[in-house]
């Protein structure tokens, strides 16, 4: 990669989002190694005669070139870092909940190396069909650390003594980790957490602990913001053949 004071040339990136602009172009939310999250006025890419319109694609390692500075600026060049199966249809729910956080979490012209690799090994990995509760568990962990917000996982709140693998724990955003008792509601096993720290998630207590825990440290750093995908994925679950659609539930509980 060459750079110059007003030019950037085969910079690695993923689409995270774009949007049309007027007849043939689109605005690109990408996510360079480099460069972190930035806009691209992408001009005539849409259309059947847009030579780019097949290169960029969501998902898709790419090396992207650029010229400008300021909110947006211009797309000059794309090509693919290499051949890339398209994502399985099961995955790309779970790749576009990875693209949200993205969105919205990270600030603009924030370079996060580390970051951009765990999004490129995720992606991968569900490109590839591995089981999709450990990959995102991992990433939003990353994600967490990456930002600065990660829960700290090797200690309690208030005292700092080690989790211990027989004991609960809750978690508190603002805190940290506190003991609870075993039989209190919504504790998490300090089996789970430890295996969390380790990034070694197996069994469903610990994929179940580890989902509640990083939602809730997620949720204090999204400030009451919805995520789509996630509004989405539980619609889609409560229309899946079998099950009754919100309402029709609803209406049979009361009954």
């Amino acid at each position: 990669m060459t750079r110059s004071a007003r030019r950037i040339t085969l910079a690695p990136a993923y689409i995270l989002h774009h949007r049309p602009y007027r007849d043939t172009s689109r605005i690109l939310e990408v996510l360079t190694r480099e460069h972190g999250r930035l806009s691209l006025f992408a001009r005539a890419v849409r259309g059947p005669k847009a030579r780019l319109a097949a290169v960029l694609q969501p998902f898709q390692l790419l090396l992207l070139s650029w010229s400008g500075r300021g909110e947006a600026a211009q797309l000059t060049a794309a090509e693919a870092a290499g051949h890339n199966a398209p994502l399985p249809p099961a995955s790309l729910m779970a790749s576009f909940y990875l693209n949200e956080l993205l969105l919205k979490l990270t600030t603009r012209h924030d370079p996060l190396p580390a970051l951009f690799d765990d999004y490129h090994a995720a992606v991968e990995s569900l490109r590839h069909r591995r089981s999709q509760e450990p990959v995102l568990r991992i990433f939003e962990k990353r994600l967490l650390d990456s930002l600065g917000y990660g829960p700290d996982l090797a200690g309690e709140a208030h005292t700092g003594k080690p989790i211990a693998a027989d004991a609960y724990y809750h978690f508190r955003p603002a805190q940290g980790l506190v003991p609870a008792m075993a039989d209190a509601s919504g504790v998490l096993a300090g089996a789970s957490l430890i295996r969390l720290a380790e990034e070694q998630l197996s069994d469903a207590r610990e994929l179940e602990d580890a989902r509640r825990l990083l939602q809730a440290a997620l949720a204090h750093c999204l400030e009451g913001r919805e995520l789509n995908t996630r509004t989405v994925a539980r619609s889609i679950r409560g229309l899946r053949p079998g099950n009754s659609p919100p309402s029709a539930r609803a209406r049979t509980s009361r009954e």
